[in-house]
């Protein structure tokens, strides 16, 4: 697998941590990014020695959202088609997270802003330091709160009516706050944070590969389903599963009376 040159990949076991590695710039993100990160995650999908994948960032910052020098200003002079060029390869970016078969944590050790909480939102779990405050700014700079799948999937973690208060105010609330409404799954001191991390991603590298692909399948599926539809298509994956060897697995282990041991 190619390194990355926009930012820091490291594999630990079957753990892989991808590192926003601007910190003198908060993180912010270039067209260059965007780019690279977006293409990486689709390559992580076929990497099999890899189960759990972790975003941080480095420095005080998880991510400040979208660099005002590279991005902001260069925007200003697109016309309406390069425009939109580029909010689909934003847009691109979080469906590849989404459609990642494996959990993606996202390790925020820092604020969050715009682009930067849209990435955190798209992760399967969020594990906060205390002072990581997040804010989705896109109105405070003139644009629609609606960006990067936001208007989709935060009412669907913190219901319609705080998703509405944080999208049209932009405003910044704190880390007890979003671990209060449900978008933080986790607050930790920020010298635990990467202890906490790094457990979480291995309880979850020791869980079934398939079990957890299906879940997160089934979690984007089922967002617009009927109930009846859901229910067959649960009772489907399910099924799938069962024919796994760590179905059979977890059953021997059970009746021998030690942790299964999942392939």
């Amino acid at each position: 697998m190619i390194k990355p040159t926009t930012f820091l990949y490291e594999q630990s076991g079957e753990i892989a941590t991808i590192t926003l590695n601007r910190p003198e710039r908060l993180n912010a993100i270039t067209f260059e990014v965007y780019h690279e990160l977006t293409d990486f995650l689709a390559q992580l999908r076929y990497e099999r020695n890899v189960r759990v994948v972790v975003i941080t960032g480095a420095g005080r910052a998880f991510c400040s959202g979208g660099d005002v020098i590279d991005i902001i200003g260069a925007l200003q002079g697109r016309d309406a088609e390069g425009l939109l060029d580029f909010t689909r390869l934003t847009c691109e970016l979080i469906h590849n997270m989404r459609a990642l078969p494996k959990p993606i944590i996202c390790s925020i050790n820092g604020t969050t802003a715009g682009a930067g909480a849209c990435i955190a939102l798209a992760s399967d779990i969020r594990i906060a330091a205390d002072e990581a405050q997040i804010a989705f700014v896109f109105v405070k700079v003139g644009l629609a709160g609606t960006d990067m799948g936001a208007t989709y999937l935060l009412p669907r973690i913190v219901g319609l009516a705080k998703a509405t208060e944080l999208l049209m105010t932009g405003e910044f609330i704190s880390s007890s706050e979003a671990e209060r409404i449900g978008l933080y799954n986790r607050v930790v001191a920020r010298d635990q944070l990467e202890t906490v991390t790094r457990e979480f991603a291995e309880k979850l590298a020791h869980g079934p590969v398939l079990g957890l692909a299906k879940t997160k399948e089934m979690l984007n599926r089922e967002m617009h389903m009927s109930f009846e539809s859901a229910l067959e298509a649960e009772a489907v994956a399910q099924a799938l599963c069962m024919q796994t060897p760590d179905f059979k697995e977890a059953h021997v282990a059970f009746l021998e009376k030690r942790p299964a041991k999942f392939k």
